[in-house]
């Protein structure tokens, strides 16, 4: 997942620094399907026209518990252990666009997109 998102970062032309960020906010987030997605989820990956900017989304689902205190983990320095240590807070400063949508027994998704 890391190579195809640092691939599609390149082929839109990100610079190196927000190259690495988007990456390494994506690589959190998917570790958060792998440890707390209850085996269940996926990575979507697309490239994005608006006008004159060029951007790539990434969005994140699993079918997971959800969050049930997702104020908490966004918080600056939390963690539920495992991760980059980044937590959901540390990978939205890491993006331009940041969206989650959770519900405890259904899940949780995350968009995120970084623009050129």
């Amino acid at each position: 997942m890391r190579q195809s998102v640092r691939a599609k970062a390149v082929d839109i032309g990100l610079t190196l620094v927000d190259q690495t960020k988007l990456v390494t906010a994506a690589s959190e987030l998917a570790r958060n399907i792998l440890d707390h997605g209850g085996g269940e989820g996926f990575v979507h990956i697309e490239t994005l026209t608006k006008g004159e900017r060029t951007g790539l989304q990434v969005v994140f689902e699993d079918k997971g518990p959800g969050i049930a205190d997702l104020e908490l983990a966004m918080k600056d320095g939390y963690t539920s252990g495992g991760g980059l240590g980044l937590g959901l807070g540390g990978a939205k400063r890491l993006v331009n666009e940041f969206q989650i949508a959770t519900r405890p027994g259904e899940g949780t998704r995350v968009v995120i997109i970084r623009w050129k």
